[in-house]
């Protein structure tokens, strides 16, 4: 491996510590906030803004975006998301130490087999092409609207279904992946710098989706979803409309299953088990919207 990659793995794994506390901390910090809401959102952008703890949460998630744009200025976007994803493994094992109710098995279930199917992707990319080649307009046009069509698709079709923190947070990844694939398409080889407007467009509304998603959800089933989609939406682009290379033989079949598996864990974490639990459980910590009750 060159320095270049080498030191586009180290800011990954840099990137992925940071921006995955920042959500433990953003989390905590949108849960106690009065209800958020994409129709008004001058009032939720005050409500935010006002919070410091929230504010640090952002502070250290743009630390952390930072030393993600530096790596995919120096790595293929597909090795970078891979390593990225690991940092769901820390949300897991921190969430599930602070939760006071285990998580049900199919969640238990759901995360292994994502991390699992992660590994597997960072595998595959062993026999991966180094660099790709400039995707054209017209197909990175058609990836983000298409994406953009898809989220809000799921925040009309599956809210009432799933819950607003798994709706949400779905949404959420979908748009936070925009912001990635914009991101490396701004900072390639062959520069479009002009993406850099998009892409911030893209993380402002993907960020505002996953705080509102805070506050219907505990840190897995939001941030762990939107984290899951955040990696393995943008490995697709990187071998589809970024043409990073797609392996032959048993690694190009590993990287099949091992996306499948990605999936198949995003669907059992969205989908409680049993009665228990409900689909939209309530956020911790929470405070009443309309204020303390009177003594």
């Amino acid at each position: 491996m060159n320095l270049h990659l080498i030191l586009g793995l180290i800011l990954s794994a840099l990137s992925a510590l940071m921006v995955n506390l920042a959500y433990l901390r953003e989390h905590d910090a949108a849960a106690a906030l009065p209800e958020l809401s994409l129709r008004r959102p001058g009032a939720s952008i005050r409500s935010l803004v006002e919070s410091r703890a929230w504010l640090t949460g952002l502070a250290i998630e743009a630390t952390g975006f930072a030393a993600f744009a530096a790596a995919v200025a120096l790595a293929p976007l597909a090795l970078v998301q891979s390593l990225s994803a690991g940092g769901i493994a820390l949300l897991a094992f921190v969430s599930r130490r602070r939760a006071r109710h285990p998580p049900a098995r199919r969640e238990r279930v759901g995360l292994v087999v994502a991390i699992v199917g992660l590994v597997a992707l960072g595998v595959s990319l062993a026999g991966s092409s180094p660099s790709g080649s400039r995707a054209s307009l017209l197909e990175l046009l058609a990836w983000l609207l298409g994406s953009v069509a898809l989220a809000g698709l799921v925040l009309a079709l599956l809210t009432p279904r799933v819950g607003s923190g798994t709706a949400y947070g779905l949404a959420a990844g979908l748009l936070l992946a925009c912001g990635d694939v914009s991101t490396k398409v701004a900072l390639a080889d062959n520069p479009r710098p002009w993406m850099i407007a998009p892409a911030f467009a893209f993380y402002g509304i993907g960020t505002s989706c996953l705080q509102i998603a805070y506050q219907h959800g505990d840190p897995l089933r939001t941030a762990g979803i939107a984290t899951l989609l955040t990696n393995a939406i943008p490995i697709v682009a990187a071998t589809t409309i970024l043409h990073e290379g797609i392996p032959t033989g048993a690694l190009g079949a590993l990287r099949i299953l091992a996306f499948a598996a990605v999936i198949v864990g995003a669907v059992a974490l969205t989908r409680p088990e049993g009665q228990g639990r409900t689909a939209d459980a309530p956020a911790e910590p929470v405070r009443d919207p309309v204020g303390p009750a009177a003594s």
